[in-house]
């Protein structure tokens, strides 16, 4: 989403982004009205044909995709890349290059994120305080004492008011502002009725989300956000599995997971800007590591030979590609393989 939403500035704005930008918004107020449409007309449903290999496939190029990118951030690296392969394949050199003041913050946090589960097995009073937030509690006095430069940290506007911005309708009649209402509105259904898909496979008490209730939700916060100026966005593996992660049982853990956000935001923003980015990528380290564990390998090769071939074409060619592409292509060949095996019977 984030591609095409740049891509849509550029061309609405004929490379001005400070024009493009309003009229991105526009988009993204009738693509979230569409989103609405498509879930009353149960389009949602299409989400549960998707293959339990080809899902497990998605996450773990997802997993991956993760590592591949925070692990630079971890080091306090900047890669000259932006494909996965190749960021993994840059690793050594950041590794060489990493500083020295953001790679502690961050292995702190790794090392928090290692032995504080383990040691809460003995002192059940640790089980009480998130974990996110004791590394928080050490790594942003950490970095403050180590004098981090300005782009260690998170950046934030001074205020919500300030960040606030209308959408221009102006252009939404023009060809290029129709195509790319088509881009966000079946681009961000997509991804989220995949995500949700996903997340209900690693859910524990194997609940089933309403595709359709979820795609309504998606469509209307897209259309509000819009409107005050906030990109498309899309159901997002991560904070769902951080979720899951912290004993998440309903939707309410969305809700206050969100309202925990907009007051942090609108409150604190000053705090939120003390966070150094490499405690949050060593977060993102722990879950991508988890995405794309070796037991999603044995998992797919315990499901039989066809089920692997799809989880790992489906993990090669997103890795390579995108990940609505990988999906796509694992998609197909599952309909072939099945289709070949029907005629040989």
């Amino acid at each position: 989403m984030i591609v095409i939403v740049l891509a849509a500035i550029t061309d609405l704005g004929q490379g001005d982004l400070s024009v493009g930008y309003p009229r991105m918004l526009a988009v993204g107020v009738v693509a979230g009205g569409l989103q609405i449409v498509l879930a009353l007309f149960r389009v949602g449903n299409l989400g549960r044909l998707m293959p339990t290999s080809v899902v497990q496939g998605m996450l773990t190029a997802i997993g991956v995709i993760i590592l591949s990118k925070q692990v630079h951030v971890l080091l306090g690296v900047k890669p000259l890349s932006q494909e996965p392969l190749r960021l993994l394949l840059e690793v050594p050199y950041s590794i060489s290059h990493s500083e020295g003041s953001v790679f502690l913050v961050g292995l702190v946090a790794l090392g928090i994120l290692i032995l504080v589960p383990l040691l809460s097995k003995r002192r059940t009073a640790l089980k009480a305080i998130p974990l996110p937030l004791i590394i928080l509690l050490v790594t942003i006095p950490l970095a403050l004492s180590l004098h981090l430069s300005a782009r260690s940290f998170v950046k934030l506007p001074p205020s919500l008011l300030a960040a606030i911005t209308f959408p221009d309708f102006s252009q939404l009649a023009s060809a290029v502002s129709l195509k790319h209402i088509l881009m966000f509105t079946l681009v961000g259904s997509l991804e989220s009725l995949l995500t949700v898909s996903a997340i209900d496979s690693l859910d524990p008490q194997k609940q089933e989300s309403d595709l359709n209730r979820d795609l309504i939700a998606n469509g209307a916060a897209n259309t509000l956000a819009a409107c005050l100026g906030g990109i498309p966005m899309i159901s997002e593996v991560v904070r769902s599995k951080a979720n899951l992660d912290n004993g998440a049982k309903s939707a309410w853990a969305n809700f206050f997971h969100g309202l925990f956000l907009l007051l942090t935001v609108a409150l604190v923003p000053g705090i939120l800007q003390k966070i150094p980015l490499a405690a949050l990528a060593a977060m993102l380290i722990v879950i991508g590591f988890r995405l794309a564990s070796v037991q999603q390998f044995k998992s797919a090769w315990q499901a039989g030979k066809v089920s692997f071939f799809l989880f790992v074409t489906t993990l090669v060619v997103t890795l390579t590609t995108d990940l609505l592409l990988g999906v796509a292509v694992g998609l197909v060949l599952k309909l072939i393989l099945s289709r070949s095996k029907w005629d040989s019977k």
